[in-house]
């Protein structure tokens, strides 16, 4: 075995040209399978861990629109909480058919239950929000308070 370099000793990085190097990465290779097979079984499993939900936050004049993919998702299975600065989404993605391990080539998308919490960069008018699905699309459209707005009270006579 070999001393290593400076850089490697700096970098923590290793010489592949080491036996030593070849020798433990096959060994990790053999023994991959098996626990990148448990750990894919324990990620379906567990819906204690919530995925982030990946959103696009934009605005214009008179309202802040959010719109995230929650394809896989029917629409009374998501959860949708506003208030007058903040935005909260929460549902779950739940296959359409149960797969064994052994047959799973590659799985990138995301099974289980997400959520995402936002505050808003300007307060909105909760009672006028709404929020429609189609196509795998969820389209949040909050407008905006208008502080501009005056209104004249009509002044009482007290009793």
């Amino acid at each position: 075995m070999s001393k290593p370099s400076f850089l490697e000793r700096l970098t923590g990085s290793v010489n592949i040209e080491n036996e030593d190097f070849k020798t433990i990465t096959t060994q990790q290779d053999d023994t991959k399978e098996d626990s990148e097979e448990e750990t894919s079984q324990q990620n379906l499993n567990e819906d204690s861990e919530e995925g982030t939900l990946s959103i696009d936050m934009y605005e214009n004049q008179n309202e802040i629109i959010i719109t995230t993919v929650t394809a896989g998702t029917r629409p009374e299975e998501l959860d949708v909480t506003i208030t007058r600065d903040k935005v909260s989404v929460k549902g779950k993605r739940v296959p359409s058919q149960t797969i064994k391990s052994a047959e799973i080539h590659l799985q990138e998308l995301y099974w289980g239950s997400f959520s995402r919490t936002v505050n808003l960069p300007e307060e909105i008018e909760v009672d006028e929000a709404e929020a429609v699905e189609k196509y795998g699309l969820l389209i949040i459209r909050l407008p905006k308070i208008n502080k501009d707005r005056e209104t004249k009270l009509r002044v009482k006579e007290g009793k």
